[in-house]
C-alpha cells in the first residue's frame, strides 16, 4: 500500500502526496474554498516545489468540503481591487501559469465553482464533476467580467455561443449541463469523485512522462495557430520523441508483453 506524505505548512491548501500523485485541496471551507491572493500564492509554491522535486507526476485540485470546490474569489479582497489591479491580472497570470504547467492535472469538482472557480477548473487539463456540484461564472452580477481567463477558455472549451450566453447571463449550471456541452469530461457520485480521478490519473501516469508532457504543449500551442504550424509543432515533438528512452521502453515492453517502466528520458 502506498503510504500518504501530507505537507502541512501551507495555512490556506493542503498539500498530499501519494507515490506519484499529489492532491492539492483548497482549505477555506469556511469561505467556501474562495481565492484570495494568499491562496494564489500558496497554490504556485506547492506547484513550483512539486515540479522541483520531480516525484509525483499528475495533479488533483479538489476543494475541502463538500459544499464548494471553489466558490469564486473573495469578495473581501476584490472590493480593494484598482485599475492598477486589473492590469497587474495576478490570477489570470497564475491560472496560465497552471495552464503550461509540466505535469497533467485534473480537477475533481466537488461543489460550487464559481467564477475563479470555475477558471481555476478550465485552466485544469481536465475536469471531472461531481454530480451535485454547479458551475457558473457570474461577475456580470457584479459590474465586472471573468477577468481571470474565463472570457477565453470558456469559448474554446465550450463554443463562442455557448460562453456568450453563460458570461452574460452569468446565470448557474449543474453537472450535467457541463458535460452535456463539454465543460467537463465526466460526472460521477460525490462518494466516488476523487477515486475517479485517482484512476484517470493512473492511466495517465502509466502513459510515457515525456510523451505526456509533449502531447500536452503540441495540442494547446497548436489550437491558438493555424492547422499547418500545429502540424510542425506535432512532427517535431514526434522527432523528439523518436530518439527518447522511453519510446525504446515502450516498443520493447509492448512486444515482451509485460507493463513498461517509463523514465521520463
Amino acid at each position: 500500500m502506498q503510504t500518504a506524505a501530507t505537507n502541512t505548512r501551507y495555512e490556506t491548501i493542503l498539500v498530499e502526496e501519494t507515490g506519484n500523485l499529489g492532491i492539492i485541496t483548497i482549505n477555506r471551507p469556511e469561505a467556501r474554498n474562495a481565492l484570495n491572493p494568499a491562496v494564489v500564492r500558496e497554490l504556485r509554491t506547492a506547484l513550483e516545489e512539486i515540479a522541483e522535486h520531480g516525484q509525483v507526476r499528475a495533479v488533483v485540485f479538489t476543494g475541502a468540503g463538500e459544499k464548494a470546490f471553489v466558490a469564486g474569489s473573495d469578495i473581501t479582497a476584490l472590493a480593494t481591487y484598482t485599475a492598477i489591479d486589473g492590469l497587474n491580472a495576478k490570477m489570470q497570470r497564475f491560472f496560465d501559469f497552471l495552464e503550461d504547467y509540466e505535469l497533467p492535472t485534473i480537477a475533481a469538482i466537488n461543489g460550487f465553482a464559481l467564477g475563479g472557480g470555475n477558471e481555476l477548473a478550465m485552466a485544469c487539463d481536465i475536469r471531472i464533476a461531481a454530480a451535485g456540484a454547479r458551475f457558473g461564472l457570474p461577475e456580470t452580477n457584479l459590474g465586472i467580467i471573468p477577468g481571470a481567463g474565463g472570457t477565453q477558455r470558456l469559448s474554446r472549451l465550450v463554443g463562442r455561443g455557448r460562453a456568450v450566453e453563460l458570461i452574460l447571463t452569468g446565470r448557474i449550471f449543474d453537472a450535467d449541463e457541463a458535460l452535456r456541452i463539454g465543460l467537463v469530461t465526466e460526472v460521477v457520485a460525490a462518494a466516488d469523485l476523487l477515486d475517479a480521478a485517482r484512476a484517470t490519473a493512473g492511466q495517465i501516469m502509466a502513459k510515457g512522462p515525456l510523451a505526456i508532457r509533449l502531447a500536452k504543449l503540441v495540442i494547446k500551442n497548436g489550437a491558438e495557430t493555424d492547422q499547418r504550424t500545429g502540424l510542425l509543432l506535432e512532427r517535431l515533438a514526434q522527432s523528439l520523441l523518436y530518439t527518447s528512452n522511453d519510446k525504446a521502453e515502450g516498443l520493447n515492453a509492448f512486444l515482451e508483453k509485460r507493463p513498461a517502466s517509463f523514465t521520463g528520458s
